[in-house]
């Protein structure tokens, strides 16, 4: 077999975050990261904003009323346990990454310090040698998350390698933007990863269409989170999280093909991580009659 034809091994990771626990998250994708390793994945994906968890508490806390609320109080937290890679951060996933050999695309919320104390949603691809190769900060933040994240821009709007694939991804509903899965096509995309903080309805429609359209293998990979896991110390939980069998984030995730057929069907409500095979040939054969940035 050619390198051209070897299968890529995708190890899909549902989490649950230790939310508004940065370093105690990061331990966890660390952890799988290595046992993923071990069942002898090339490339193993993380959902969106994973560390140090998706901004539940904006919609459930009245978080657009002006100088009012526990907005502050919640944002302030947020703010102190974001990523920064310049401070080491990421040290522990990237040695993970090294020590077991594999990729990692993850979801999480950055720091950086030339922005101040701006946050942004963002992809962050790390290599088998343990070296961060891209950050994507995500283009538009949706709804109620522009009141706690920045927009980004195009900068890491980029593929890479991955075998014999090329991996681009995208956070949550920039997923939805035409042109921002174009650049990834015109860049020769055949694999492409969708960060999602956790809910079906967002997975189980997009997933095979983007596939189908992209003419590449498409995972959408998810986060978890239910009422109990929201820390019993956070300002007003008692509206956050007022039930604690509730599912504020109910996963979701799955791998579709570039036909558009099921290759993990979406899966709810459980911590999982799930193995499958990519095949590349598979990629050729339906490039033969459309290639969205080709013929």
């Amino acid at each position: 077999m050619s390198a051209a034809d070897a299968p890529l091994r995708l190890a899909v990771c549902q989490l649950t975050p230790v939310l508004l626990d940065r370093e105690a998250t990061l331990a966890r994708v660390a952890s799988a990261v290595s046992e993923a390793g071990r069942k002898g994945a090339h490339l193993v994906v993380f959902g969106e904003a994973l560390a140090p968890g998706y901004p539940v508490w904006v919609e459930r806390t009245d978080g657009a009323r002006f100088e009012g609320g526990p907005g502050k109080a919640l944002h302030a937290r947020y703010a102190d346990q974001a990523v920064t890679l310049e401070a080491g951060h990421l040290d522990g996933v990237c040695a993970a990454a090294r020590e077991a050999g594999v990729t990692v695309s993850l979801g999480l919320i950055e720091r950086p310090p030339e922005r101040g104390l701006s946050l942004y949603a963002a992809s962050v691809l790390v290599g088998p040698d343990g070296i961060v190769r891209n950050v994507h900060r995500k283009l538009v933040p949706t709804h109620e998350e522009r009141l706690t994240w920045a927009p980004g821009d195009g900068h890491g709007l980029q593929v890479h390698d991955v075998g014999a694939f090329r991996l681009g991804a995208l956070n949550c509903w920039e997923n939805w933007m035409p042109l921002a899965r174009v650049s990834l096509q015109a860049q020769g995309e055949t694999l492409h990863v969708m960060h999602w903080p956790g809910n079906r309805r967002n997975t189980e429609l997009i997933t095979p269409f983007a596939a189908r359209e992209g003419r590449s293998y498409v995972v959408s990979v998810c986060g978890l989170l239910r009422g109990a896991d929201v820390p019993a110390d956070l300002p007003h939980r008692e509206h956050v999280a007022p039930d604690d069998d509730e599912w504020l984030l109910d996963g979701g995730s799955c791998v579709a093909g570039p036909d558009g057929a099921w290759v993990l069907e979406p899966e709810t409500c459980t911590e999982s991580l799930r193995l499958c095979e990519l095949d590349p040939v598979a990629v050729r054969r339906e490039r033969q009659n459309f290639d969205p940035c080709g013929h």
